[in-house]
């Protein structure tokens, strides 16, 4: 890849109710991030334009037929909607729902056909997208049938080096316990383990993984999946290489600030990662689909229908994503050629991780 390569990134308008168009309008708002990559939104030019006046924003945008129209230093608005679609801000709508589907189907289309270089989608309300075409929690799961090419995905939310990725994502909470697996936690683990060094270029990343129960089990009086599929799973990986600490009770890990010492975080379900995570990062936190062959990222937020059309929604989370999404890009361009020229590597991070035995326990305050 070339130094002056700009980065086709395509990105979905989401759910035209919420506050996906504002985010957009006020990322591109800053000529310097035109210099940074070519943003091509699947969309519809004329609900970009409702919003953009509704909410003041001075942002110009170009309306194309195709990807393949856009043109460097400007924003570019693939039409991909009806003429006559409704906006009604802060409304959950069906034909927003479908606007938003319409809007993903065309931009994979366009990946697929080597239009685009990456994804980044705004938020999409998952009860309204819900079709005969998409029958999915959310994009993650849609994304990888779609275009996964038969690898399986891994959810990560992540802000500079603190990344949190689930074993389970979009599942309710009564499941959560059966549908932890050793094999389910290995197969986690080797995509983790894999994006960290392909997709942001650490060596040899250190993975932290909590326990399911509280208190660890407490050795088996609250619980005995630690002992029966956590740890049996992590020694496991351990002996193929990979390096993984654990499993760590999740209530102060993130408190006592334990979770600077490692390159990723490993949650057992939704909620257990998510929440600390947002509670830390929500403003510039991002989602990104780790595992598959397309680069997809989002904002960490979600349609925001509460605020939607006050012009007070922060674009930060949405500016993060587009740069996480060129940074995995050029990373994988990197790991690709070294791959392709082995004697170019000549060295390999050496780390300490004496540390890291300090943390097989960690005090709780009952």
């Amino acid at each position: 890849m070339e130094d002056n390569y700009k980065i086709r990134v395509g990105i979905t308008h989401g759910d035209i109710n919420g506050v996906g168009y504002e985010v957009i309008l006020k990322t591109f708002s800053d000529p310097a991030m035109l210099e940074l990559c070519t943003p091509i939104v699947y969309g519809s030019p004329k609900v970009a334009a409702y919003h953009r006046k509704a909410m003041d924003i001075q942002t110009n945008f170009s309306i194309v037929n195709s990807a393949g129209d856009a043109q460097p230093d400007k924003l570019s608005i693939v039409n991909c909607t009806e003429d006559e679609l409704k906006v009604e801000l802060s409304k959950p709508a069906p034909e927003a729902g479908k606007a938003a589907l319409d809007a993903l189907e065309r931009a994979l289309q366009d990946y697929r056909e080597g239009m685009i270089d990456v994804l980044v989608t705004a938020p999409i309300n998952k009860h309204t997208i819900q079709s005969e075409s998409f029958h999915f929690p959310g994009h993650t799961e849609y994304i990888e049938e779609r275009a996964g090419e038969g690898q399986k995905a891994l959810m990560i939310l992540l802000k500079n080096d603190f990344r949190v990725a689930l074993v389970t994502g979009h599942v309710p909470v009564r499941e959560i316990a059966q549908d932890i697996t050793k094999e389910l936690i290995m197969e986690k683990l080797a995509i983790f383990h894999r994006s960290l060094k392909e997709d942001f270029g650490i060596d040899s990343p250190r993975i932290a993984v909590f326990s399911l129960n509280p208190h660890a089990g407490d050795e088996g009086l609250i619980g005995t999946e630690e002992n029966e599929i956590i740890i049996p799973a992590m020694k496991e990986m351990v002996a193929k290489g990979i390096q993984c600490f654990g499993p760590y009770p999740a209530d102060g890990f993130m408190g006592s600030g334990n979770y600077t010492h490692f390159d990723g975080i490993l949650a057992m379900y939704h909620d257990q990662g998510l929440a600390p995570f947002k509670a830390l990062a929500m403003d510039e936190g991002v989602n990104y689909t780790a595992g598959l062959p397309i680069v997809r990222t989002s904002p960490a937020h979600g349609t925001a229908y509460d605020i939607a059309g006050q012009g007070v929604a922060l674009e930060d989370s949405f500016r993060q994503a587009i740069y996480v999404a060129m940074d995995v890009f050029r990373h994988r361009v990197v790991e690709k050629e070294i791959h392709a020229h082995p004697l170019r590597k000549q060295y390999y991070e050496k780390r300490d991780d004496s540390d890291k035995l300090k943390l097989d326990t960690i005090d709780d305050e009952d």
